[in-house]
């Protein structure tokens, strides 16, 4: 499919969406939520790493508030329920690991876009910023969920209140984020990083991912259940016993995520 507000590259196992609308900060217009929801759902048919990322000096502004079609009339509840639930739901539901590799400015809807992600990776030069209360608006866009979770309470609340910039060592000292890069490493960090999950045990990553996010809602009875059961499904993988024979035998695994 071709897109008209991103692109979409699946190479060695790893698909990059780009935002690609750099004249305007990669503003989120219903074209371009369409494009990246339609741009997730397919990618992990095809790789088995999925990154985000955006063009020009910014990661993503947020929602597009010059977007004149419709700008006159937005509704927000609708705008929220049918086109960023659809968005968001594919990024946190995606059956692979995502990362969010954070180029330049996440703000707003943009912000909480990037934390959708399993792992964001930034630039030290980048910030995120909860701007909403800016505008008269709370945080939204997944924010009010993933923010208290990934930061706590008190540090949640002030950036949602407050509306400041967080800079990319603050975000990763908080907890917020993985980790911030020199920016002139950046890109071959994200590669990196992209590669090693591409090349790694697929099935056993997805199994990561609903053991942690469980641990949030479940007893410790109900986790250790959890727990046996997602380890009971690796075992039976391919890629497990490769893992084993290539310990016993002292090499790198080769995993082909099955």
């Amino acid at each position: 499919m071709d897109y008209e507000t991103i692109k979409l590259r699946i190479r060695n196992d790893v698909a990059v969406i780009k935002f690609d609308r750099a004249d305007v900060m990669n503003a989120l217009n219903t074209q371009m939520r369409a494009e990246i929801t339609h741009a997730m759902k397919a990618a992990p048919k095809e790789a088995r790493v999925v990154v985000m990322t955006g063009s020009g000096k910014a990661f993503c502004s947020g929602q597009d508030l010059g977007d004149r079609s419709n700008a006159a009339n937005l509704d927000l509840e609708r705008t929220l329920r049918d086109e960023y639930v659809p968005m968001l739901n594919a990024i946190y539901n995606c059956p692979v690991p995502t990362i969010s590799a954070v180029n330049g400015a996440a703000a707003g809807a943009g912000a909480n876009l990037a934390l959708a992600a399993d792992v964001v990776i930034a630039t030290e030069s980048a910030f995120f910023l909860q701007a909403f209360t800016r505008i008269g608006l709370i945080p939204d866009a997944g924010g009010t969920y993933f923010l208290p979770r990934q930061m706590g309470m008190a540090k949640a609340m002030g950036a949602a209140l407050f509306a400041d910039k967080i800079t990319a060592q603050q975000a990763s000292d908080w907890g917020m984020i993985w980790e911030a890069v020199a920016d002139d490493a950046f890109e071959a960090h994200w590669q990196a990083r992209a590669a090693h999950l591409a090349q790694g045990p697929t099935q056993a990553y997805a199994h990561v991912k609903t053991a942690i996010r469980g641990a949030f809602d479940n007893t410790l009875d109900e986790q250790l259940a959890l727990e046996a059961r997602l380890q009971g499904d690796c075992g039976k993988t391919r890629d497990f016993r490769e893992g084993v024979m290539a310990f016993l035998e002292k090499r790198p695994a080769q995993y082909e995520g099955r």
